[in-house]
């Protein structure tokens, strides 16, 4: 805690030097992503919070941090004695950064930021809103490097091909697809910040964000010639002919900015505002053209190959999680000592046993008993709980396999649950299968469907913060847009191909926390005179936990339902495990029977 007093204190120095009466510091990078690299985690050096969501903020006399309520909890446990408030982002009584700032600032002051942490489109808004009030905004203010004296380099982990029999296309049909509707948008050229969306189209990868297989670069593309921009060590012989082979130079991750700069005055690059950075958008002037990134919307209708690919995965990752669970039950009943730190372990090596297996696609979230109520929980040393043969574990975890992303999330009694316990395990899990049976027509948003998962919670006074869905990638980042299923409206409908979650919750704060998650795949149900219609296919393949059902609050259909997909588990995965683990797997996924 001294230490990150030190910092803060330094950085308020550097404000002062600077003429800086206020500061913001997002959790981003240069890329504007949510998953990044050590080099870009100024946010959690400076203030000690290692949430991924979260706005740090410095006026003249006090320290901030808004986040949202995935991390309330452990927010407040993480900022106790640094002198940082927490401010608790979506309540009605917390201000908005802008509101706070306006009311807080005397006029004439100046807000300082770094332009290539924020896009162009919160610049403006900020910029709007500073100046209704007399306030000023740098976006040129960035005194980490001086500060951060053995700040991370930025990474160097090798660049390599995600091959066709993966990915499902070439990457040449991909630039191709992706220019022509650049030129449909005006433009000529595109310039590419997004790390997801530049190892999707050029069908490359890399290690450089933890848990997320992407490389750190800029991409320009253009028919009259493309270029990546990427630090060349990275970038072997084999990969610089294959980018060569599709029309793609290298260039050094510097140079970025300078070639956008000393482009002709005629050439339009299309470039998506709300992630491209002020830094980009200052580069280019007036040959920036804003649109709509083609590459987001292609990348995430998966194709055939990827499909099945992502099946396969979900298969094999169904037979770790058996083992990992076999094993997690046998420990607990042989007595041995168990933490939440030992979850992720043994996911982790059972994970890694299965066939092209790459990485864990987040970091595992166990929590114990009240841990689980903290929604986006990771065990420390210093926190971690020992597991006791009572009370509910919560694990939320997933992998990166080469055929496609898994993210999964059980909710597990380590005794006899309580009959509180099972009434909220059956609410959830009811949610969860209105949203898996629900059927569709083309053009509905993941918002017009959110409170069928939440509905059974709010017939008893009961609720969750967070979204019900977020998109998955392909071998990619876990969180993928552009579709989402949430309260508040995103204006993207579901389409065949699409690949989203459904994990509705409830925490209990100090008693315990519940997730149902699988991975649904959008697909086609049947036509009428009405259009089309969709339905989800449940991809994920593991079985809930059997003693935390109380069927005499289900209807038949949502037993049918829980029946089905438990015979659906056992028949793929079965014949990938050995007999005492097809035991267990049939046992775990014996019928329900109702209590009626």
């Amino acid at each position: 805690m001294e230490e990150i007093k030190k910092r803060l204190a330094e950085f308020r120095a550097a404000m002062k030097g600077a003429g800086i009466a206020a500061a913001i510091i997002p959790q981003t990078d240069a890329h504007l992503g949510e998953y990044i690299a050590d080099h870009w985690q100024v946010r959690r050096w400076l203030s000690g919070f290692t949430g991924s969501a979260g706005t740090l903020v410095f006026t003249p006399s006090e320290t901030l941090l808004w986040t949202d309520s995935r991390y309330f909890l452990q927010a407040a446990e993480q900022l106790e004695r640094t002198g940082i408030t927490l401010m608790k982002d979506g309540l009605p009584g917390t201000p908005s950064i802008a509101a706070y700032l306006a009311d807080n600032l005397v006029k004439g002051s100046t807000v300082g930021l770094d332009g290539k942490l924020f896009a162009t489109t919160e610049i403006a808004e900020l910029r709007a809103k500073l100046e209704k009030h007399g306030l000023n905004l740098n976006t040129h203010f960035d005194p980490i490097d001086t500060l951060w004296t053995d700040r991370p380099e930025l990474p160097s982990a090798a660049v390599f091909i995600h091959e066709e029999k993966f990915a499902g296309r070439s990457a040449a049909d991909k630039i191709r697809d992706t220019l022509a509707q650049v030129r449909e948008q005006g433009a000529e050229a595109m310039f590419v910040s997004g790390l997801d969306e530049i190892a999707w189209v050029l069908n490359i990868r890399s290690s450089d964000v933890k848990r997320t297989p992407v490389a750190t670069a800029f991409l320009y593309l253009s028919p009259k010639g493309s270029t990546l921009f990427i630090k060349e060590e990275k970038v072997s012989r084999e990969v610089r002919d294959y980018l060569g082979a599709i029309g793609v130079g290298v260039r050094p991750y510097d140079a970025a900015l300078p070639v956008l700069n000393a482009l002709p005055d005629s050439t339009t690059v299309l470039v998506e505002a709300p992630r491209t950075s002020q830094a980009v958008i200052d580069a280019l002037g007036a040959r920036a053209v804003f649109g709509a990134s083609p590459i987001i919307a292609l990348k995430a209708v998966k194709n055939r190959v990827q499909i099945d690919g992502v099946r396969r995965a979900m298969e094999h990752d169904g037979a770790a999680l058996v083992h990992a669970l076999m094993e997690i039950e046998r420990r607990m009943a042989a007595g041995n000592t168990l933490t939440e730190l030992d979850i992720e372990e043994i996911l982790t090596r059972h994970r890694s046993a299965q066939p092209y297996y790459f990485d864990d696609s987040f970091d595992t979230i166990a929590g114990y008993g009240p841990h689980g109520a903290i929604v986006h929980y990771s065990a420390t040393p210093e926190s971690a709980s020992t597991l006791k043969p009572e009370g509910l574990l919560l694990i939320d975890s997933g992998a990166q396999y080469l055929w496609g992303t898994t993210d999964i999330t059980r909710t597990i009694a380590l005794g006899t649950p309580t009959p509180e316990e099972k009434r909220d395990f059956t609410l959830v899990m009811k949610g969860h299968i209105a949203l898996a049976t629900a059927i569709f027509p083309e053009g509905t948003r993941g918002g017009q469907l959110d409170a069928l998962a939440r509905q059974f919670l709010w017939q008893e006074g009961l609720s969750y913060l967070h979204g019900t869905g977020h998109g998955v990638g392909h071998f990619l980042s876990v969180h993928e847009g552009p579709q989402s299923i949430r309260l508040n409206d995103v204006p993207y409908a579901l389409q065949p191909g699409m690949l989203t979650s459904n994990e509705p919750g409830l925490y209990r704060a100090g008693v315990h926390g519940i997730r149902c998650e699988n991975l649904v795949l959008t697909v086609p149900a049947f036509t009428t005179e009405f259009g089309n219609f969709y339905r989800f296919e449940t991809m994920t393949l593991c079985p809930f936990d059997l003693s935390l059902f109380d069927t005499a609050m289900m209807t038949p259909r949502e037993i049918e339902w829980v029946n089905g997909y438990h015979a659906e588990v056992a028949r793929r995965v079965s014949p990938l495990l050995e007999e005492s683990a097809r035991q267990w797997l049939a046992e775990k996924t014996r019928p329900l029977r109702s209590e009626k």
